[in-house]
């Protein structure tokens, strides 16, 4: 339906006229466009609808929504891309319950590959990390840790960050650095310091030893201290962890895609925008498809692609491409939880996800996905494969019967901020504001945005909608 002879309604979008009718050569004329059918895409939808848009297109190039939420099904295995896990109280299952029920329900578990070659603790281990060390060590860290809070009080990026809080000697020891290093694709003396601010301010809550040890001290007082019967406490409710369905991401949105196109919503996939151009108060986005016209135009994609559309040449910001190694195995992988991260001095890959521990096995094999960060010495799926064997082998996992069913290089996974970035990133999406586009999510957005919990709640603030509860 086109807008032509539509009324308008109470709680319409400030700027969308209902009642335009169509331009010409325009296809036809929605009250708002989405570039993108990721998490923020489709959230950015549902929130036009809430602000009172009737007709809304969401055009991605893509076949299937969800955006990087990928899987691939191969002889029976279904892998994902990345390791994704959900919780039953994010706000995207508030603004789209009917996900619920799709999730499956799973406990995950986490540990880490040390530079020792002991799988340990994720993301230190007191014995492991220190106690393991013996005394001199010890006091080598120590004194590493108070000569570190001296030299980088001013700190100035992600390595200054990381030794202020663990010290020098310990941020070796553990393997932080170096796992920083891999999770980027980047020295982490280029990485900036707000990005280590938002993404591993784990790093300085876990070396914050001394305050949990006052605060258990003197909540042990209290309660030693505490006259007549002891009250317990009421229980805070826990998180389930989620993950999606076993027949992949197509099972979990379709839902949630009928919901939207029951209400105004509709898709236009496997279709790619080549240009976005003014007609008076309207933005025209062209694509091979045809060309379709709406005052409001929100973008998803990466800021620089987003611009190029409008005619701007400008520079791709830097963003960490993903090679997935899709692998299935039997044997003796040498560690039992369903998620390992690698923390040793060598090796290319940073994170592996048992989807076998959630799914179940296929014909007595196990099967798991290998995240590799694309850098200088590894860019393709074989140089990947190469460096994960040799690295597993000499580090005693996975003794058997290993095999890399497939594998999928993702570019623009997450943006990462090295010096000038945030600024040059703020400028792009202020140079698509200029033209009419609202430029929003982890890639329109230049935005870190580590869950669909945040992804969520970031597109309703910045499209003024009603804002999930955390």
């Amino acid at each position: 339906m086109t807008a032509e002879g539509t009324r308008e309604r109470d709680g319409a979008v400030p700027g969308v006229a209902h009642d335009r009718g169509v331009p010409p050569g325009v296809t036809k004329v929605y009250d708002g466009i989405v570039l993108g059918a990721g998490i923020s895409g489709l959230v950015s939808a549902s929130v036009l609808l809430e602000k009172g848009a009737r007709t809304v297109l969401v055009i991605d190039e893509y076949e299937r929504v969800g955006g990087n939420h990928l899987d691939f099904s191969i002889d029976g295995y279904t892998f994902d891309v990345g390791s994704l896990i959900f919780q039953d109280d994010s706000p995207l299952v508030h603004r789209f319950p009917e996900l619920l029920p799709r999730y499956v329900p799973v406990e995950p578990t986490w540990s880490r590959l040390n530079p020792q070659g002991k799988v340990t603790d994720y993301p230190f281990s007191m014995k492991d990390d220190l106690v393991a060390a013996g005394p001199a060590a010890w006091a080598s860290m120590a004194a590493s840790l108070v000569a570190s809070r001296f030299r980088y009080r001013n700190q100035r990026n992600a390595r200054d960050f990381t030794r202020f809080w663990v010290g020098t000697k310990a941020a070796e020891r553990t393997g932080l650095e170096h796992y920083i290093e891999r999770f980027c694709g980047l020295p982490s003396e280029v990485i900036d310091l707000d990005f280590a601010r938002a993404r591993m301010m784990w790093i300085a809550d876990n070396a914050r030893v001394w305050p949990r040890v006052t605060r258990a001290a003197r909540g042990l007082r209290k309660r030693l201290a505490r006259r007549g019967p002891e009250v317990e406490a009421p229980t805070q409710r826990r998180t389930q962890q989620l993950v999606r369905p076993r027949e992949g991401f197509d099972a979990l949105y379709r839902p949630l895609v009928e919901r939207l196109e029951s209400e105004g919503v509709e898709f236009l996939l496997s279709t790619p925008s080549t240009a976005i151009e003014r007609a008076d108060e309207s933005l025209v986005v062209r694509t091979s498809a045809g060309d379709f016209s709406s005052p409001m135009l929100v973008s998803t994609v990466p800021t620089h692609r987003a611009l190029a559309l409008v005619g701007v040449d400008s520079e791709p910001l830097p963003t960490v491409t993903i090679i997935s190694l899709l692998c299935s195995f039997a044997g003796r992988r040498g560690f039992d939880t369903s998620i390992l991260y690698n923390f040793s001095h060598d090796g290319s890959w940073k994170r592996l996800t048992m989807h076998s521990d959630f799914y179940g096995p296929v014909r007595e094999r196990e099967y798991f996905c290998v995240e590799v960060v694309g850098s200088g010495s590894v860019r393709t799926v074989a140089e990947a494969e190469k460096s994960f064997r040799e690295h597993t082998q000499a580090n005693g996992l996975f003794h058997g019967d290993l095999r890399i069913e497939g594998g999928h290089v993702l570019e623009n996974v997450y943006p990462v901020f090295t010096g000038g970035s945030a600024a040059r990133a703020a400028d792009q999406v202020a140079l698509l504001h200029d033209h009419g586009v609202t430029s929003l999510g982890k890639q329109g957005g230049f935005d870190y945005q580590p869950t669909a919990r945040v992804s969520t709640r970031n597109a309703e603030k910045k499209l003024g909608g009603t804002v999930s509860p955390k």
